[in-house]
């Protein structure tokens, strides 16, 4: 029997794929639970709108990505930490800090998007990847100054 997803169903397919499964699997699970629908000219027709308006969220997603990434790229974050001798600091600047700074700054990165090559352990400038998306990458500079006693 041939349906169309309504929902992502695991090791099946995602929303909007035509599968087809077996006849019970069908009328016993994904109809009543409303994840498919029959692969019928009517819903046919429906999936081709939801497709249409599918693609064009993602775009918008996908241009306010590029927009937080194009803000990204001309920020320069100043972070406080304290340091010792040769300009080591006492411990590192970590993911938490750069996102902490860029909720003060009004931007909301989670922590896990922002990949730091290794952990920032020195005062200096320093380039780091923020994934916004899975499609955008930006590059944030993280200026880490010393903390005045």
């Amino acid at each position: 029997m041939k349906v169309i997803l309504i929902e992502d169903v695991d090791r099946l397919g995602k929303i909007g794929d035509v599968v087809t499964v077996k006849e019970g699997y069908a009328r016993n699970y994904l109809l009543p639970n409303k994840k498919a629908r029959e692969a019928n000219s009517s819903n046919i027709k429906l999936l081709d709108a939801l497709k249409k308006k599918k693609a064009a969220q993602d775009k918008k997603v996908m241009d306010e990505a590029q927009a937080l990434a194009d803000k990204l790229a001309g920020l320069t974050l100043s972070i406080t930490a304290e340091s010792g001798e040769e300009d080591k600091l006492f411990g590192s600047v970590s993911n938490d800090m750069i996102s902490e700074s860029l909720a003060v700054q009004g931007i909301a990165i989670d922590k896990r998007e922002i990949a730091l090559e290794e952990p920032i352990k020195k005062l200096g400038l320093y380039t780091v990847t923020v994934k916004i998306h899975p499609e955008v990458k930006a590059s944030l500079k993280v200026l880490v100054v010393k903390k005045e006693s």
